[in-house]
């Protein structure tokens, strides 16, 4: 008898919560920005911080309502910057900086001495180890962003290139191909 009863209040104080929350999901409900929303979907989300802002969101959100330009995602580079102008019907701007080949944070473990201060500095969770432990990077989810380099106390983390894998290799777009004509050449060549 004395279960029945502490099962049957267990379930009546759950029902209680359960109530409380879905009302209280429907009172507080706020309404995400449409716009905000879609300028994060164009960015790459490396998570570093380039742009002058702590993550992706924060930069999508400070776009759409007009205190950044669309031009300050260095990793997105050029398509990213004339994704978002479109989206905002702005005209698009320069890239501010060149957006440098994909890099991947190298953590040489004969020289780490597990201190951590990399894991927590990366935004992206792509560190793993255990306090003095060595630590490794997970290539699959390192951004290449840097952020973990300036804290590492021994300096045992190099950012090398990220090697192209097939999955991810695109054709390069074509430069600006003009039409030469040799001379004695009937047909115009592409240069």
């Amino acid at each position: 008898m004395n279960i029945l009863m502490a099962v049957l209040l267990l379930g009546g104080l759950a029902l209680a919560a359960g109530i409380v929350l879905a009302v209280a999901s429907r009172v507080f409900h706020v309404e995400g920005d449409p716009m905000m929303e879609r300028i994060d979907a164009v960015l790459p989300q490396t998570q570093c911080g380039q742009c002058g802002y702590p993550g992706c969101k924060p930069y999508a959100t400070a776009v759409a309502s007009g205190e950044a330009d669309v031009n300050k995602c260095v990793p997105g580079g050029e398509r990213a910057m004339l994704a978002i102008a479109d989206l905002m019907g702005v005209p698009p701007k320069e890239v501010e900086e060149e957006a440098a080949p994909p890099m991947l944070a190298y953590i040489r473990e004969d020289e780490c001495i597990g201190c951590t201060l990399c894991i927590k500095a990366c935004p992206v969770d792509a560190i793993i180890g255990a306090p003095k432990q060595y630590h490794t990077v997970v290539e699959s989810h390192c951004t290449g962003c840097t952020l973990c380099v300036e804290p590492c106390p021994v300096d045992c983390i190099d950012m090398l290139s990220k090697p192209e894998v097939l999955e991810e290799w695109t054709w390069s777009a074509p430069g600006k191909a003009s039409l030469v004509k040799l001379e004695g050449d009937s047909d115009a060549r592409v240069a």
